[in-house]
């Protein structure tokens, strides 16, 4: 019986799962790998935007003055989980390039699987600003439910988040550590293995994205 994620919006455009498809191949180059993620990440920001609030305005066309809507309030923010999350931001801003950004470093550590931050800058008014996670990947949950745990620790109330790929127990871990939060996913895989790798996945994005395995 497939697990229910009520908040978990799955994205099935076919150019998405399409993308995917390339981006799991374990021939892949590294360049293809990371323009396909960068493409893939574009297409999902169309989804993950869609609520964003607008205000109309007045403005000229060449032939009159109408009232037209423009997005309202503060800018939003990306926060990147380091390194894996930066191949999503790339494809992110180029939809939205006037966006903040912020990074947190989190690495998992081998023999817990328990995240370990090592880097953290939020812009400074982060608290007024919808706040928009992305890493590739959500294998066990703990470093996506560590990142969102200090965004609501510096104020934010905002938070959405965004990934390629999902294990069903890093998406139960998440909605147990932060009910209620909108995630925006391009597959929910089968499960992790012994070592907290994601089944059939695609392997270590971040060392897919930068060659460095």
């Amino acid at each position: 019986m497939a697990i229910a994620f009520p908040n978990v919006t799955v994205l099935n455009h076919p150019l998405v799962q399409h993308k995917l498809t390339l981006l799991r191949r374990k021939d892949t180059a590294t360049s293809v790998f990371r323009q396909l993620m960068r493409e893939l990440s574009l297409l999902m920001a169309y989804e993950v935007t869609r609520d964003l609030p607008t205000e109309t305005v007045a403005i000229e066309t060449p032939m009159e003055v109408m009232q037209a809507p423009l997005l309202s309030g503060k800018k939003l923010c990306f926060l990147s989980i380091l390194r894996a999350g930066n191949g999503m931001l790339d494809g992110m801003l180029d939809l939205v390039p006037s966006a903040r950004v912020g990074h947190i470093g989190l690495y998992r550590d081998p023999a817990t699987l328990v995240p370990v931050e090592y880097y953290l800058k939020f812009p400074d008014d982060v608290q007024e600003r919808l706040v928009i996670v992305v890493d590739p990947m959500v294998a066990t949950g703990h470093s996506a439910a560590a990142a969102i745990t200090r965004l609501k620790q510096a104020g934010v109330s905002q938070i959405s988040f965004a990934c390629l790929i999902a294990a069903p127990e890093g998406l139960g871990a998440l909605a147990d550590a932060h009910p209620g939060l909108p995630v925006y996913v391009a597959a929910i895989d089968r499960q992790l293995d012994g070592h907290g790798y994601i089944c059939p996945g695609l392997g270590d994005a971040g060392d897919r994205l930068y060659g460095t395995r």
